[in-house]
């Protein structure tokens, strides 16, 4: 819960400190003591932050709290004084939107250091942009003649259309249409997919063998629905090469984290949920260079929040040339 004060305090009679008191006392009365109030911006909003709302039930939860300390400040304060104060609500982990297979896009207020990151890097960040809409214009362009064979070759192998598109999670939840060569059969359940990403997420899925070599991965290697060629595209990580698409419109980035499916998110813990937030999705990132299908997805996660942490355009460049490497050798591509 958020409430501005800002009108308050900019009072030039004086008495706007008193009545933030009385402000501040209100809410103290009206709040468990479970509840954590403090400044959410220094003497201009104060937030509380309400512990244990229950999710089944969120209109009504936030109905009776706003009746309540609005009933407290109205005892402590005159009408005129209650109506320069502003109440604004947020709910974290965030929602699904009613009636949407797709979660809510991240609110912004739930994480005010994640702004002030973006400023203080606003000409790295401007640059990165530059590099990608340069890069996949010029990679689009020369590497179309090979996207031209691609697709006539997944049009000759198989019914349906080329192009394989997806609704992803790009930065702070917002969504957008991911695209690939398609490598399945159309139509294709999805239920086997689903499934093995949950157990992926919550850690129970095991290490499928690859190649013979004894060795395993936590992907799904002898996937049914894909089709002869899509087998070499996976291989060869041919299927991503329209994704440059995606980065030229400015919905990804040449590195990042990959982009999350919707319906991987009901299986998140609130922690995961940061690979979300703290950078564009990529084409290739850390965790492609730095294990791929090898690694757990808490592993996978926290080599996300590594590179958002430790980003730079130097890094940036580093994945790159370890990507190309990692395509030739086709290591955890599968």
């Amino acid at each position: 819960m958020l409430l501005d004060v800002s009108e308050i305090l900019l009072e030039e009679s004086g008495s706007g400190d008193c009545t933030l008191k009385n402000v501040l006392d209100a809410i103290l009365r009206s709040t468990r003591e479970t509840d954590i109030s403090g400044w959410y911006e220094d003497r201009l909003t104060v937030g509380t932050i309400l512990t244990e709302v229950p999710p089944n039930n969120l209109c009504g939860a936030v109905s009776a709290i706003f009746a309540k300390v609005n009933a407290a400040l109205l005892q402590a304060l005159s009408l005129s004084e209650v109506n320069k104060l502003r109440f604004s609500f947020h709910v974290f982990p965030e929602q699904p939107q009613s009636g949407n297979s797709l979660p809510m896009p991240a609110d912004l207020k739930l994480y005010p250091d994640l702004r002030e990151r973006d400023t203080s890097k606003k000409s790295s960040r401007i640059v990165k942009r530059l590099i990608d809409f340069i890069s996949s214009l010029v990679l689009l362009a020369l590497l179309s003649p090979l996207m031209a064979l691609v697709a006539v070759a997944i049009k000759l192998t198989s019914a349906g259309p080329v192009f394989f598109r997806q609704k992803r999670l790009g930065q702070y939840g917002r969504s957008f249409t991911f695209l690939k060569f398609r490598s399945m059969r159309v139509n294709s359940d999805s239920t086997i997919h689903r499934d093995y990403v949950k157990q992926f997420i919550s850690g129970t899925a095991g290490q499928h063998l690859a190649n013979g070599n004894g060795s395993g991965v936590y992907k799904l290697t002898n996937d049914p629905r894909t089709t002869r060629i899509g087998r070499f595209l996976r291989k060869t990580s041919l299927d991503e090469l329209p994704q440059l698409f995606n980065v030229l419109l400015g919905q990804m980035s040449l590195v990042g984290p990959r982009p999350s499916i919707p319906y991987e998110i009901a299986w998140y813990e609130p922690w995961h949920r940061r690979r979300l937030l703290e950078a564009k999705p990529g084409i290739t990132g850390l965790w492609q260079v730095s294990g791929r299908s090898k690694t757990k997805f808490d592993e996978m996660v926290r080599l996300d929040l590594r590179y958002a942490n430790a980003w730079s355009l130097a890094l940036d460049f580093k994945i790159l040339l370890q990507t190309l490497r990692a395509v030739l050798s086709a290591e955890g591509a599968y």
